[in-house]
């Protein structure tokens, strides 16, 4: 008996989308991941705290891990500063700093196609 031959579609769930988009999506599209490199690009280097300030109802522990998996992303960028009092802040490396033209024409898409007010800490 031949082995079953499985759907392309089943085989391969990236097949239809594409693997870059996907893996795109994968880390930007998840909860605060685009508003954390977005606020990083428009205020630059940040502090935790003042990242949590930018970022309406965001809480201490989901930003530590979205800030965690852009680093291990090569988007962003920790550094502890020297103390007292020891801090630490964020930055966009050359690969976050790059999905500027990206986050712009979301941003552009947004303001033309959604409603407004919609979306997690609407102003």
């Amino acid at each position: 008996m031949a082995p079953q031959e499985v759907p392309p579609s089943t085989a391969n769930p990236c097949a239809g989308v594409g693997l870059a988009i996907t893996r795109a999506f994968e880390l930007l599209g998840k909860r605060w991941s685009g508003l954390v490199v977005s606020v990083l690009d428009t205020h630059g280097p940040s502090y935790f705290s003042e990242l949590r300030r930018a970022i309406p109802g965001i809480s201490e522990r989901m930003l530590s891990d979205r800030l965690t998996e852009l680093a291990d992303a090569r988007l962003v960028v920790r550094e502890v500063d020297e103390g007292p009092p020891l801090r630490v802040s964020y930055h966009l490396t050359e690969a976050g700093a790059a999905l500027r033209p990206a986050l712009g024409e979301l941003a552009t898409w947004a303001e033309i196609h959604l409603p407004p007010g919609r979306g997690p800490g609407s102003c």
